[in-house]
């Protein structure tokens, strides 16, 4: 499944840096392979002493694990190593990452056009919704990385910042301008290294994450960038400038991989900075719960090479475990609603009832599917166009999104449509109404957390839909991409109810989901524009899980802002 031997130089010398760091290869033998491997010498050389490093740092800091730390931070992905990076680099504080996955240097991550064979892997919670009848009573599986690097990991590397309005709705329901377009809009120039059409107004260059156009890409990707300008979408050179600030549009699908290999935020932000003596991290190190100390939290309880501990912070904990594991995180330490935490014998310690509420999710549709006359053989994410449209006029932003996907890209019901040498053009929803919620099974913290998703439960949802396939196609058909078909085979001309019926069959999950810890000033919300939990000292919540409405787009973007907020916030 994930061949190594034609993998790039770049993911070669990463997989030769995991031997280094378990210390399964010496220092002469890696030189020996990268050489091999067609690395050059002196990014060898550089790539030795820096693993080296931190090899080294992380061993003894490991073997003499503190009391208690300043800070300590749950969870490594999109959120949680932006935090403890900026937190080790910004102070001299001693800082604390527990992650509960293993080393994300494994072919499985590394290599981009597999990423969705990551999905109900060994890097994956593994979690499926409750079978609900908006999606005819099936189970959708909920993919969130379980790894060093969390879902960024295992996602489908796009970088999709958001659109403006995004933004500006969050500054007016936290009440805080920084949540704005315009403080976002400075945070993103200065982190990206973006390397394709310049806009100084935008785009930044020399941050830490490099974001490219998805480079040489099939040419069935621009043919649908073609497709959808004929049909009056207007397309654009880079899918996050100006073209989330307007009604729409398609692009080349802005990717975070470099060389032939993904570019997590354990590469960009973590591995630069764990050779410092301030940042310890554990990976393989489960949380049980929050150890609670009054009204405030005192330290983690977790579970780590085989033994129950316990370790204080001394002035913030901050949960960035993500919108299906942080609600659990904080249920199990008594903070949520009280009469569900009673059942299980769990003292509250804070009452607050929007814990596990507020669940959006992007539904994408595995429903449009094409066979062309020959292999296409896919390239970077094998996802390398999209678009952006609205299903009515009248909308502020836009709230379908459109992929173009060059493999088969469907559910377990509509599978069976698969044929040799077919692609798909998968339609998904950026602004769903439905909302959905995380409740606990048990007071058991290795139980799986019951997630009731309520996909497509809203009638306008499915509304949106029917005016998604219909443009799907509209493009799949179209003059432009004739040269990529043989058949359609879905959806095919369908009424209204078969429809429906092909759209809930079809219905998948984008993995992402947000919302479940809100920000907030109502009754319902759980933490404050500062993103400190109403009522509960020391304790934060930084993931997408604060989101009080989804962001336009695959979220892995916007985590990362919410990262640098939450640092920016505590190294002020």
């Amino acid at each position: 499944m994930f061949e190594t031997e034609n993998a790039s130089p770049a993911v070669k010398l990463a997989l030769l840096e995991e031997r280094l760091l378990s210390a399964a290869l010496s220092p002469d033998d890696f030189l020996t392979e990268a050489a091999e491997a067609g690395v050059p010498r002196a990014e060898a050389l550089d790539a030795a002493a820096r693993f080296l490093a931190i090899a080294a740092n992380q061993s003894r800091l490991r073997q003499t694990l503190k009391s208690s730390y300043d800070y300590i931070v749950i969870g490594s992905g999109a959120s949680g190593s932006v935090v403890a990076s900026r937190l080790a680099q910004r102070t001299d504080a001693q800082v604390l990452l527990l992650e509960s996955g293993g080393s994300d240097l494994q072919p499985g991550v590394l290599i981009p056009e597999t990423w969705f064979y990551n999905q109900t892997g060994p890097f994956d919670w593994n979690l499926a919704g409750e079978p609900a009848v908006s999606v005819n009573n099936r189970q959708v599986v909920q993919a969130a990385g379980r790894v060093l690097g969390g879902s960024t990991s295992i996602n489908g590397m796009v970088w999709a910042r958001g659109h403006r309005n995004d933004f500006e709705d969050w500054a007016q329901l936290s009440g805080d301008a920084e949540w704005g377009y315009d403080h976002v809009l400075d945070i993103y120039r200065r982190i990206e290294d973006w390397r394709g059409t310049p806009d100084p107004a935008r785009r930044g260059r020399g941050g830490e994450v490099f974001v490219q156009p998805a480079p040489d890409p099939h040419p069935i990707a621009p043919a649908f960038l073609k497709a959808a300008e004929a049909l009056g979408i207007p397309t654009f050179a880079d899918q996050n400038g100006v073209m989330q600030e307007g009604g729409g549009g398609g692009a080349i699908t802005n990717v975070r991989i470099r060389d032939g290999m993904r570019l997590n935020t354990t590469a960009s932000y973590l591995y630069p900075v764990m050779d410092r003596p301030n940042l310890t991290v554990l990976t393989d190190a489960h949380v049980v719960r929050l150890v609670m100390r009054g009204k405030g939290a005192a330290g983690v309880e977790f579970d780590w090479q085989g033994e129950r501990r316990r370790i204080d912070a001394s002035s913030e904990t901050i949960v960035c475990a993500g919108a299906l594991q942080t609600p659990k995180i904080l249920m199990l330490s008594g903070i949520g609603d009280r009469k569900d935490l009673q059942r299980f014998g769990i003292d509250s310690t804070a009452d607050l009832p929007g814990v596990g509420r507020n669940l959006m999710d992007h539904p994408i549709i595995g429903a449009g599917l094409w066979e062309a006359h020959e292999p296409i053989p896919p390239r970077n994410n094998a996802a390398e166009a999209n678009l952006f449209a609205k299903s009515v006029p009248d909308l502020p932003t836009p709230d379908l999104h459109l992929w173009l996907i060059e493999v088969p890209y469907l559910s377990e019901v509509t599978g069976r449509h698969a044929v040799p040498n077919s692609w798909s053009i998968s339609p998904g929803l950026a602004r769903p109404e439905s909302r959905g919620s995380l409740r606990l099974k048990s007071a058991d913290p290795r139980d799986a957390p019951e997630i009731n998703a309520n996909m497509l439960s809203h009638p306008r949802d499915l509304a949106a839909l029917r005016a998604a396939m219909k443009l799907a196609r509209d493009i799949g058909n179209s003059e432009e991409m004739k040269p990529f078909v043989k058949r359609e085979i879905l959806p095919g001309p369908l009424d209204d109810e078969a429809l429906d019926n092909l759209i809930r069959d079809g219905a998948m999950s984008m993995h992402h989901p947000v919302g479940t810890a809100r920000m907030g000033q109502d009754d319902m919300s759980v933490v404050d524009a500062q993103l400190r939990v109403h009522g509960v000292g020391k304790l934060r919540v930084a993931d997408g899980s604060i989101m009080p409405l989804i962001s336009t787009g695959n979220t892995q973007a916007p985590c990362v802002i919410i990262g640098e907020r939450m640092a920016e916030i505590l190294t002020r």
